[in-house]
This record gives C-alpha cells, structure tokens and sequence, in this order.
C-alpha cells in the first residue's frame, strides 16, 4: 500500500521495513513508527550505494564501447560498417578509408550502393543483398567494388542483420575485404593453365607430326639406303660402302631419337594409378632385358619389394631404364651386380637401384636427368641420351623425386621415391 495513497504513516512504515529487510541483514528490523526515520535513513543509503553501483557498470560499459569503437576503427585490413536500415552508412573505419578512399566526413550518412559497380547498381544487387540479410540473417558476395577514385577492387562482403532486445532488425553490419592480389594470382594461375593447355595440344601435334610425317621418310631413306648395301655392295669402292653404312646409320639413330620423344610425351597421359607388385614389374622387365643380362653375366638382387599405387606402364619403364642403365654402364671385364630394395617412408617408399659400375663426376649427377645429354660418345655406349629423362619425368608423376649418388670407379646408387 502506497503511503500517499492512506496517508497513514504505519503504512509507510512497512514499506521501508519491506525494502530494507529484503535488502540488508535481519539485523535491520523497524519495530514502530518511532523508528520510521532510522529506516527511511537505512534506504537512503542503500539506495545510494546502488546508485553508485550503477554508475560504476554505466563507466565500465561505457568504457568498453569505446575501447570496442576505437578497436573496429583501428583495424586497416577489413572495412567495418554499420548501415540503418535502409542501407545508409553510419560508422567509418581505417579499414574502409584504406581499401574505399573515402574520408569519414565524405561518406556519413550515404548509402552503401556508392560503393558498387553500374552494372550491380542497375541489377539492385545491393538492395537483393540487404533482402537475404533480412530474410535470412547473412549474406556474403564476392565481386568488383568502386573506389572514391573510380578504380575498381575485388572484395568479398558480408552483411550480418543486427537485432534489438525485442528481436527486431534495427540495422546491419557490413564487412568488406579486399582480394584484388589474391583474384590477380587466381586469374594469372588460370592463364598459365590455359596456355599450358594450349602448349600441350602443340606438343600433341608435334608428336603426330613426328610419329607420321617425320618416320615415314626415314623409315624410305632408310629401306634405300639397305637396298643400295644389298645390291651395290663392293661395286662402289671401299669409301662409298662406308659412307652408305654411316648414314644408314645415323637415320637409324634419328628414328630411335624420335621415337624416345614420342615416348616422353606419353609418359603420365590419361592414365589412372592402380595397384602395382614391384616384384611382378621387376620378374617382368627382366624378361624384356634377357638378352643384355645374359651377355653381361649381371647379377640381380632384388627380392620383398613392395606393392604401391602407381602407372604401370609408367613404372615398368622406370625399372627398365634403371636396370639397362645399370647393365650398360658396367666395368669392362667385370659381370656387374645390382641391388635393388624399397623401404617405407612417411610420405611413400623410398627405391635404390646400386651397382658396381664405372660410376661418375659429381658435376654431370643433376645433367644427365636432362634429355639428350649424353655423358659418352655413341661409339663408346650406344643410347639415346634420354633414357634417364624418362625416369626424372616418371617418378615426377609419381609426385616423388630422383637422385643418385656415385663416383667414378664406384659405381652408381639412383634413389627415387614414390608417393602416389
């Protein structure tokens, strides 16, 4: 009961009493009207402490607006807006004036729409914007926006609806981050991909060129050339057969050439890994290479290897060049041995081709990866000079790398990884 209400101080003084028991100790206790004015003094204070209380939050809250305010205006690499609800700017950060141009005091109170291009503006992609921001919270789009120059950035925007205590909209924060390097790096990627693309399909021509245009005349002035040996042989005198067997020769040569490039264009092409028994590749490439084994009296060693996710194909060519490069280049007058073994890696297995070959320099371990070098005469070890090429580019589709370690009169120990 309201003591303005009765009038009646007895009144009053149960509601001090009320407001000061539940406030304090039972220590507190009014007992009668006498006491109305100790009571009403108790309240008082408690009402001033509270006050203070108050106060002290109201600082506190206040304090940490605007540590949060110059927080959100200090930051340089996002813009952050607030927009009323039609779309008007309230706010300005660092962040806006750095990617935007525009100073505080240039944009206040505009609306956002400034900001897009006359395409997007002609489109009402700002206003469809705020329309998902409303219906659905959030939305993010990335596109061109226009500086206070005219010039254009990439940016990525989200707009995040803000709400009242009743639930209500009541604004919108708008965040903009500039990607204009980060596009200029996808779009730069995109062209070298393209013209990659594009020098692939050269190299596609190129390889049907050589595979036909080039082979077919060879292949006649080769046929020529043996007929006039078969036929003509002797009727010429000593120098002419030399030279008919020279360039039967060299267009022989020129043919293995264009056939080992038709070869490392192929390598890798429109083909899926599968499952691959290393000691099924190898069982088999020695089959292929029986002859030269068998010639060189060699000794393989090679047993437990393991089964890996590889190009078949592509694998059994590695073996096989590693193992003919192994027998081919051995000491003179000496079978040679090659050890072959696999071991588990982090990142795959971890191969070693070893022999007790003639070995080489250290300055040709990183050239003869290279196609067409030859660290030998053709007299002295027949070869293309691209068999090792080969192995570079196989083991680099394998997403794995090769090296060898060797010197000369020691033989040679070729590692490659695999890790498909």
């Amino acid at each position: 009961m309201e003591y303005g209400e009765t009038g009646n101080p007895k009144a009053l003084l149960e509601i001090v009493q009320y407001y000061v028991n539940s406030e304090g100790s039972s220590d507190d206790i009014i007992g009668d009207t006498t006491e109305l004015h100790t009571g009403i003094h108790i309240l008082g204070k408690k009402l001033q402490k509270a006050e203070l209380s108050l106060k002290v939050t109201e600082q506190q809250l206040l304090r940490s607006r605007e540590r949060y305010n110059n927080m959100v205006a200090e930051v340089e690499d996002y813009a952050i807006l607030l927009l009323d609800l039609d779309g008007n700017i309230l706010n300005w950060n660092k962040g806006a004036e750095y990617i935007k141009g525009y100073l505080a005091h240039e944009v206040l109170g505009r609306n956002f729409r400034i900001f897009y291009t006359e395409k997007d503006r002609a489109e009402h992609l700002p206003e469809k914007l705020i329309g998902i921001a409303i219906s659905e919270g959030r939305v993010q789009n990335e596109g061109w926006r226009v500086c206070k120059s005219g010039k254009t950035f990439w940016g990525i925007v989200t707009i995040t609806a803000l709400h009242d205590n009743q639930g209500n909209i009541n604004g919108f924060l708008k965040i903009t981050r500039d990607l204009t390097e980060k596009k200029k790096a996808e779009d730069n990627k995109r062209l070298y991909i393209e013209r990659l693309e594009n020098k692939n399909m050269e190299l596609e021509q190129f390889t049907y060129i050589a595979s036909h245009d080039l082979q077919e005349p060879l292949r006649s002035m080769s046929s020529l050339i043996e007929l006039l040996l078969e036929e003509y042989s002797g009727r010429f005198d000593e120098n002419a057969d030399t030279y008919l067997r020279f360039i039967l020769q060299s267009s022989n040569r020129m043919s293995q050439l264009i056939t080992g490039l038709l070869d490392y264009s192929r390598i890798g092409k429109e083909r899926i890994p599968e499952k691959v028994d290393c000691n099924e590749v190898m069982e088999t490439v020695k089959v292929d290479l029986r002859k030269a084994i068998q010639d060189s009296k060699a000794i393989i060693r090679a047993k437990d290897l393991p089964v890996v996710d590889a190009y078949p194909m592509e694998l059994k060519l590695l073996f096989q060049n590693l193992l003919s490069n192994a027998i081919k280049f051995k000491k003179a007058e000496q079978p040679p041995t090659i050890d072959i073994s696999a071991s588990k890696t982090d990142d795959g297995w971890l191969f070693s081709f070893c022999d007790d070959g003639i070995g080489m320099e250290d300055r040709f371990k990183e050239k003869i990866f290279e196609i067409f070098q030859r660290l030998h005469s053709k007299q002295a070890y027949e070869g293309t000079g691209i068999g090792l090429a080969h192995c570079k580019k196989i083991v680099t589709l394998h997403n794995g790398k090769i090296w060898v370690e060797s010197a000369p009169g020691r033989g040679s120990q070729f590692y490659f990884t695999l890790s498909v």
